[in-house]
């Protein structure tokens, strides 16, 4: 999916993707930008960076956790469904992330960062 971007003139990920991420590192209701790092064990960017083969392109690390002690593998609880307080937490969180993006967007990733990580 990615490949063909990673080898189209002028594509820089860097300066021109976005992904969108959960984050168990993050509380539900917080979202962080970032402009590059690893993978740190998440398998939608591991894949990410295999296929562009680099690790600099922005993230909007979105809070889903921590993971409950009644879940053993950490797959099971990032893929399972929102309590309701969990959906009326994130939706509240759709228009401040939706500027977020539109800043990034329009003016790169460290003002983005400047302006929205708290």
């Amino acid at each position: 999916m990615l490949a063909p971007l990673r080898e189209s003139e002028g594509f820089d990920p860097a300066r021109d993707l976005l992904v969108l991420v959960d984050d168990v590192a993050l509380d539900v209701g917080r979202f962080r930008l970032r402009g590059a790092g690893s993978a740190g064990g998440h398998n939608g960017l591991k894949s990410i960076e295999g296929a562009l083969r680099r690790q600099d392109y922005a993230r909007l690390r979105i809070g889903v956790g921590p993971r409950p002690m009644d879940y053993d593998d950490l797959a099971d609880f990032v893929l399972d469904g929102f309590t309701k307080e969990e959906r009326r937490v994130l939706d509240a969180l759709l228009d401040p992330m939706a500027e977020a993006v539109e800043c990034w967007l329009d003016e790169g990733i460290e003002r983005a960062m400047n302006r929205f990580n708290r």
